[in-house]
């Protein structure tokens, strides 16, 4: 399994992903589930990729070559020369069809799901900066400022962070933080996903990023993160008020004059079982 996010802010995009992948608990490996497609002062594109290994290994081998030949009888649409993410997006869903095509009936006849999720984002010259998510259909949805992050994978143990945290307007070295805050939450609560990490910051209008790293078990600042992260949690619950039974000792009772505070309850009678 693995966990990747991505968060689309007004000040640039954050990209994460872990490594691990596993097919039981003594096939565990490393794999790199981050890649980036880079024309500095052209084009800057992230991909991340969750679920089956070796249909998103295809998906973006094939990408490279992938094309869509409607484009008013022009050149043909790539990657390289897509006058926009969206259809940019359209070339990397054509590339999952292509894949579903040519090795679906074959993983369906072995007992294996056409099993992939992929994150897709970037900027292209001349539009904005854009996130998709895209499914194993090759569909895809886009992000937008109600909803301005993606994950795929193992995405609920990091959600809540986000969920918190997360506004179009928040600065990029917050958002980075955020998504190293929500990775640690999945590393601490699931196996199956692992470390070294991937990181991908791309500052708005660069049309190249100079932040790109690789994250592992050494890293200072991922290592602050962990610790501090656990510490203040920590001190944070400890800071709010043990529940309380009556208002005698506090101004939040646990027990309130709700008529719903009280459970449905059967009572057994020791003498009616004696008849």
């Amino acid at each position: 399994m693995t966990y990747c996010v991505a968060v689309k802010l007004n000040a640039g995009l954050v990209f994460l992903s872990d490594s691990r992948t596993n097919a039981g608990l003594d096939q565990i490996s490393t794999f790199r589930k981050m890649i980036v497609y880079e024309k500095p002062g052209d084009r800057f594109m992230c991909l991340l990729s969750a679920g089956n290994l070796s249909i998103s290994q295809s998906i973006r081998e094939i990408l490279q070559v992938e094309q869509i030949d409607d484009n008013a009888g022009g050149e043909p649409i790539t990657i390289w020369n897509a006058k926009s993410m969206f259809d940019a997006a359209r070339v990397l869903g054509a590339a999952v069809r292509h894949v579903y095509e040519r090795d679906g009936e074959s993983l369906q006849r072995a007992g294996v799901d056409f099993n992939v999720s992929i994150i897709f984002g970037g900027q292209i010259a001349g539009e904005g900066m854009r996130l998709f998510q895209v499914y194993s259909a090759g569909n895809f949805i886009e992000a937008t400022s109600e909803t301005p992050f993606f994950q795929i994978g193992e995405s609920k143990y990091g959600k809540p962070v986000l969920d918190r945290v997360i506004t179009p307007d928040t600065p990029l070295n917050e958002a980075a933080k955020c998504a190293l805050v929500s990775m640690d939450s999945t590393l601490k609560s699931n196996l199956s996903v692992g470390l070294p990490l991937d990181l991908a910051v791309y500052e708005v209008d660069r049309l190249a990023s100079d932040k790109i790293t690789c994250i592992d078990e050494n890293n200072p600042y991922f290592r602050m993160v962990h610790n501090t992260w656990g510490q203040k949690l920590r001190e944070v619950f400890d800071s709010i008020e043990h529940p309380t039974w009556d208002g005698a000792h506090t101004e939040v009772p646990l027990l309130c004059g709700s008529a719903r505070s009280q459970p449905l309850k059967k009572i057994s009678n020791a003498k009616e079982r004696l008849i």
